[in-house]
């Protein structure tokens, strides 16, 4: 199967209209403490459309000092206006901003896709609405967060209950991928909660970051609730880790930098939420409905080009439909349109990055090398930007490296089970050091219960994937993570309880 690469000759900013155009053009600044500010180093670096390998934007590069001035505005800002706001008048502010973001969806879309390399339909209808919607059911928690009264069961009158408070300056490390969501899923709760934060987006992606500043700004969320700190991992990122002014980090990215960010935080014992990656199992059975399976096991894989934690990136399906089915993906591979995910009509966009293409590449070149076989993909494609052909292998085992490690590229690892006993296909299933999501598809509702049971996943999609809601807790099993974002689970992980007991 031979796939080629559908673009214009025009650079990414000829096809953005002009709002997201005068948002990019313009000089970008540090949002601390409700002002824009140049670092305090006065240091910049460059942000790249992934789809041309174009400098589209430079941004501040936070430092140390910066990362001090924003815990400051932050901490001036827990313990003034925004604590003597009740939880009503703090969702009104959170509702209020979900709405502006609806408002600006088709603005925050085009930011987005040529920040990220997604297709802008995708930037609007996944990446925008589901933010929105994000703000707008934890608005709701934001005159729901209390306590109770207990019932003790020492002798005497006394009168106990609880109180539940911010958990205080929070910093919030977000990932290149989906910047507008993962925001989202730290900063509504955060909000909603009563903490204040501070932000820090990935240095690949930082312009929607600072477009929701400006929104932050406009809505009239009082000064230093909500900081923007762009900047590298190594250096704001980590004093974000390391920062004794700062109680909580909620981090979202690789197992490894999760590691790190979670050994930085011992110094002070701040309270950590890490959400990391993942290696998804698709579970296919004998009798599954493979006319509603097979497209939607390629979009498990193939969108946003495989950079999604959750991918379903190990297909685990059963012998006897095996080869029908990794067929049928590979049928759906072809009919993708990659192009710039501002080109109308594109499907799949590039990698995010020279280096992440790199890596990729590296994992098929392991795969073919240990014996893996290659059912179409495989390749680059064209000489600018960093796009990559849509992967199937064959011939996949557990201990290769493309099985075990999470490549977060378009390559799917194809795999059979003979056994229908479940146990034995749960354990396939469940062999991994992650456990983040998985799926199961079968039309037997018996046994995809019992299997859900099984799986050692924070998420378990059955016939489907790839399905999130901010009412359902999100969060991984095993080194896919500590803690859960979404739901009520969300609210619990930005507060702490207070037990107070009075004699009477």
């Amino acid at each position: 199967m031979t796939m080629k690469l559908s673009m214009t000759a025009i650079s990414g900013a000829d096809l953005l209209k002009t709002a997201a155009a005068q948002f990019i053009a313009k000089p970008h600044k540090l949002f601390i403490g409700g002002e824009w500010r140049d670092a305090v180093s006065g240091e910049t670096f460059d942000v790249e459309d992934p789809a041309t390998g174009m400098v589209i934007a430079k941004v501040p590069a936070a430092s140390v000092q910066d990362v001090d001035l924003a815990v400051i505005a932050a901490r001036k800002a827990l313990e003034g206006p925004w604590s003597k706001m009740t939880g009503l008048e703090r969702g009104k502010l959170i509702s209020r901003f979900a709405s502006k973001l609806e408002e600006l969806a088709d603005e925050l879309a085009e930011i987005e896709a040529i920040d990220c390399g997604k297709p802008v339909a995708y930037a609007k209808y996944v990446d925008v609405g589901l933010s929105a919607n994000t703000y707008h059911y934890m608005a709701g928690w934001a005159s729901k967060v209390s306590g109770e009264t207990v019932s003790v069961s020492t002798p005497g009158e006394f009168h106990a209950y609880t109180l539940r408070e911010p958990v205080g300056v929070v910093a919030q490390i977000v990932p290149w991928n989906f910047p507008l969501v993962l925001t989202a899923y730290k900063l509504a709760p955060s909000l909603a909660a009563g903490c204040t934060c501070i932000i820090k987006p990935a240095e690949q992606t930082p312009l929607s970051t600072l477009r929701l500043a400006e929104i932050i700004e406009a809505v009239g969320f009082p000064p230093g609730v909500v900081n923007v700190l762009t900047g590298y991992g190594a250096t704001a990122g980590a004093a974000l880790a390391e920062h004794p002014g700062v109680d909580k980090i909620a981090f979202t990215g690789s197992t490894e930098v999760g590691k790190m960010v979670a050994r930085s935080a011992t110094h002070s014992l701040k309270r950590v939420t890490l959400e990391l990656g993942g290696k998804s199992p698709m579970v296919v059975f004998k009798d599954a409905d493979l006319e509603r399976a097979i497209p939607a096991l390629a979009s498990a894989i193939f969108f946003h080009q495989g950079q999604v934690c959750t991918a379903g990136s190990r297909l685990i399906v059963h012998r006897s439909i095996h080869d029908q089915v990794v067929e049928g993906i590979a049928a759906e591979a072809s009919k993708l349109v990659i192009g710039h995910g501002l080109e109308p009509g594109t499907t799949m966009g590039p990698l995010i990055s020279s280096r992440q293409i790199d890596r990729v590449m590296a994992y098929l070149d392991q795969g073919v090398a240990g014996g893996a076989s290659v059912v179409c993909g495989g390749g680059r494609l064209g000489n600018a930007g960093y796009f990559m052909e849509p992967t199937i292998l064959t011939g996949t085992k557990a201990g290769m490296a493309v099985v075990d490690q999470e490549i977060f590229g378009p390559v799917l690892c194809a795999m059979s089970f003979d056994d229908d006993e479940l146990d034995t296909v749960a354990a396939e299933a469940n062999n991994s050091p992650f456990g983040l999501s998985a799926s199961i598809w079968t039309r037997d509702l018996s046994t995809a219960h019992k299997m859900a049971k099984r799986i050692k996943a924070g998420s378990v999609w059955i016939n489907m994937h790839h399905f999130f809601d901010p009412a359902l807790p999100f969060g991984g099993f095993k080194q896919s993570g500590w803690g859960r974002e979404q739901g009520a689970d969300a609210i619990r992980t930005f507060t702490e309880v207070k037990s107070v007991c009075a004699a009477l």
